[in-house]
């Protein structure tokens, strides 16, 4: 049952992003419009998710998000919370590698999108180039999402921040929204299974400006990773509800009695 709701899932997925991708075309006239389009996207994919793979996603202290321009620093396990997080901004843009601006068509999104590229193999003139977009981007009200860890980590994996997120923040001089998840445990980073429950991508409190550097990433560092934690702990329960190992969720064999009840 697993595999074959894994297997449909990923069939649906990949047919509704191309058709979004194309029928979206004319949406480029306007930043916006490509904003509306990869929301659009989001709820799809959250859609079919919870009909055809049976993961709902929760979305925990939306009450935290406040108005206005924002840096957004959310842990990073799986693509769903990219997909996710574009649902709850009115009008974000993501930090992300300079590489992703040259797939076909996903990357014309990104460009006409106002999306913030980053050139890893330029260092500090990196930085530099990517404060300028980055400080477009806030002068424009918008919400500015990073993953300070710069990569997808597996869930459970020891923390691994990087200085991204605290040289935006003390750059840009706008609160700080970190967001803790368990998604990795039900969409694992290059991974087929999607598994059945509910996931949880929590809002947390804000930092507001005027740390230091060093400050502001131990902070930011100790509040996702502390409610990080606590959604791993109780994602395992949710999926031992379910009928499943965690093993299973981080890619061991599925029990030869695959029969647990599904939502």
């Amino acid at each position: 049952m697993l595999l074959f709701r894994s297997l449909a899932f990923n069939l649906s997925f990949y047919v509704a992003t191309a058709l979004i991708a194309i029928l979206g075309l004319p949406a480029f006239v306007t930043r916006k419009g490509v904003i509306r389009v990869a929301q659009f996207w989001g709820r799809t994919v959250l859609f079919l998710l919870r009909v055809v793979g049976g993961t709902r996603v929760e979305f925990r202290g939306l009450e935290n998000i406040p108005k206005g321009p924002l840096l957004v620093a959310a842990k990073h396990q799986s693509a769903l919370e990219t997909l996710a997080l574009t649902i709850p901004f009115d009008d974000f843009g993501y930090v992300l590698k300079r590489e992703l601006m040259w797939v076909p068509v996903v990357g014309w999104y990104f460009a006409r999108g106002g999306m913030v590229p980053i050139d890893r193999s330029k260092g500090t003139r990196a930085m530099a180039a990517m404060n300028k977009a980055a400080a477009q981007a806030i002068s424009d009200g918008r919400q500015l999402i990073i993953f300070p860890e710069g990569t997808r980590r597996p869930a459970g994996a020891p923390p691994a921040y990087k200085q991204g997120a605290s040289h935006l923040y003390t750059a840009l001089n706008v609160p700080c929204l970190p967001v803790a998840l368990n998604t990795g445990l039900y969409w694992r980073r290059r991974g087929f299974r999607r598994m059945p429950g509910t996931t949880v991508i929590e809002f947390l409190p804000v930092i507001p400006p005027g740390l230091t550097r060093a400050a502001f990433l131990k902070e930011l560092q100790n509040r996702i990773e502390t409610a990080s934690d606590a959604l791993l702990a109780e994602g395992r329960a949710d999926l031992a509800r379910h009928g499943y190992p965690v093993a299973v969720a981080m890619g061991g064999s599925v029990p030869a009695t695959d029969t647990p009840g599904t939502p």
